[in-house]
């Protein structure tokens, strides 16, 4: 029998104005410690975006969740937060900020497998 591992996930958000906290989730972040997972899926829907916010730079939000996706994946040519261990990457991307590519809070639980937690969470929460 596979043994469940406590997982921790955000789903990760575009939020155009920050004074009207309107969001569209566009990713989710997922970190399990048992089985050293860390690592986010995102998906950009410009048509989506558009309609939802027409001004908002959808270059630079791309830009925005390649970095976020990098310092995940730990590469080290992506900055210091990057460089730490994987909790504390996860803690600092998950950190409460007002920006336009934000967390939602924190939300724990149980899996036999991060990856497929991680497509499942993003199949139901994102897509």
């Amino acid at each position: 029998m596979q043994e469940h591992h406590l997982f921790e996930y955000a789903v990760i958000r575009v939020v155009p104005r920050v004074e009207r906290e309107e969001f569209l989730n566009v990713g989710v972040i997922v970190y399990c410690n048992g089985r050293k997972f860390l690592k986010s899926i995102f998906k950009i829907d410009e048509k989506r975006i558009s309609c939802f916010s027409p001004d908002l730079d959808v270059a630079e939000l791309l830009q925005n969740l390649q970095a976020f996706e990098r310092i995940t994946a730990g590469e080290k040519d992506s900055g210091p937060i990057a460089c730490l261990d994987s909790a504390s990457r996860f803690r600092w991307l998950t950190a409460t900020r007002s920006t336009v590519l934000q967390t939602s809070k924190v939300h724990p639980g149980f899996c036999k497998e991060p990856e497929e937690t991680l497509k499942k969470l993003y199949s139901d929460l994102v897509l």
